[in-house]
């Protein structure tokens, strides 16, 4: 049986490219005791509340027809936001030469978070370059890759 989340990516990613999107990343979890099914989106130029409204309508009804969730929970549609999550490879790709924060399962040389410009992606390893030069963090050791937002 494929996971929820395989399933609505499924069925959101036409949904989302039918509106002038892109679906970005699909998320089922369970927050104050409340289930949610979050599911991002992406546009050139930004996304909108008119965006995800324009997705979030026929994606509820395909959900209903299509129940793949038992019980209930909550539909969210959102912008994958500006210091969205870099999860899947191809997110990787599309960001390679832009500042990155790798933040890490445990400190390693006193710190957990590392700012640089992703310069490589191979098989989950993460490399950014920094001023003290480059660096490769393993698969392993990486909670999570965020851009890197400056106001």
């Amino acid at each position: 049986m494929a996971k929820v989340t395989e399933v609505v990516s499924t069925l959101a990613a036409p949904i989302a490219e039918g509106c002038g999107c892109s679906l970005w990343d699909v998320e089922y979890v369970r927050e104050a005791g409340q289930w949610f099914l979050r599911v991002y989106i992406d546009k050139e130029g930004g996304v909108s509340i008119n965006d995800c409204e324009a997705v979030s309508r026929p994606l509820s009804d395909a959900l209903d027809e299509a129940d793949p969730i038992e019980g209930s929970y909550v539909l969210e549609v959102s912008s994958a936001g500006a210091d969205r999550p870099l999860k899947k490879p191809e997110h990787f790709a599309q960001f390679l030469g832009t500042e990155v924060e790798v933040r890490l399962y445990r400190a390693l040389e006193g710190r957990k978070d590392y700012v640089g410009v992703l310069s490589g992606y191979e098989a989950g390893d993460v490399t950014i370059d920094t001023p003290a030069g480059s660096r490769t963090f393993p698969k392993k050791d990486v909670a999570q890759v965020r851009l890197t937002v400056h106001f």
